[in-house]
């Protein structure tokens, strides 16, 4: 009986250890454009049934309760949290902030689509519209080489002025990407996102249509990790940690007096 403390504690010091390093990793990318923080999720593992609730005692009575012992807590899933970041006026002509639901689209080097909430864009050597890493925003925008000024427009749409012509001209569009389940994407890293069976597959529309966000030129969205949120747990995940150690320590007495004492 006693032994089972130990591995119920020890369980839980697993569980911790786990919740620290989601809350570290939430506070390293506090200043990460279009992060998300995450949280850990728990479940109690299973119950050694020892009196079933319900059974017989006599012939006329039953058990109003059951005897189940607990064996420890494991860790099911991260679960990434998209809410809205707040938006930071950079006045930088090629950034972008989505306001809403909605995910940029970026091409990758195998021909997949990713997804991604960082909207720091710059241009390459031939003038294409590409992440801080070099991958194509798609669809693709190339901005002529004689531009004098570029703007973005709340539905995604681009234009251009240009030398000698009054008009600006419109080069291409914007769309953002949507997904039923947004927290069954998968991050892998590079503020990137990857589509998966859980996420279902992607909406595909016009920026501030159809419940998508609109774009804001000039800006960035930041994390959505809360310092203050994140030190409290990280406080309330010390003293649970600590509480499975003085555990684990006071079993290790109990069975130190049992050895020495019987």
């Amino acid at each position: 009986m006693t032994e089972r403390a130990l591995w119920v504690a020890k369980s839980g010091l697993d569980a911790q250890q786990t919740r620290m390093a989601v809350i570290s990793n939430n506070l390293a990318n506090v200043n990460t454009t279009g992060f998300k923080k995450a949280r850990p999720i728990f479940a109690d593992l299973m119950y050694q049934n020892i009196r079933q609730a319900g059974g017989q005692t006599s012939q006329n009575t039953q058990l109003p309760t059951g005897l189940q012992l607990g064996t420890g807590v494991r860790t099911v899933a991260t679960e990434k949290l998209h809410t809205q970041g707040n938006i930071l006026q950079t006045e930088n002509t090629l950034d972008v902030a989505v306001n809403g639901r909605g995910f940029l689209q970026i091409l990758m080097p195998n021909g997949d689509i990713n997804y991604t909430r960082d909207g720091s864009f710059k241009l390459d050597s031939n003038g294409q519209v590409v992440t801080s890493n070099g991958m194509p925003l798609e669809p693709a925008i190339t901005v002529p080489q004689d531009t004098i000024s570029l703007t973005i427009g709340q539905d995604g749409t681009i234009t251009v002025t240009q030398p000698g012509s009054p008009t600006a001209n419109q080069i291409g569009q914007i769309q953002i990407a949507d997904f039923v389940n947004t927290a069954g994407l998968e991050p892998i890293g590079d503020n990137l996102f990857r589509e998966t069976v859980a996420s279902g597959a992607p909406i595909v529309g016009t920026p501030s249509e159809n419940e998508l966000g609109y774009i804001t030129q000039g800006a960035l969205e930041t994390s959505n990790v809360n310092v203050v949120e994140e030190l409290v747990n990280m406080i309330e995940t010390q003293r649970a940690y600590e509480m499975n150690s003085k555990a684990i320590s006071t079993t290790d007495q109990m069975l130190s007096f049992v050895t020495q004492q019987l």
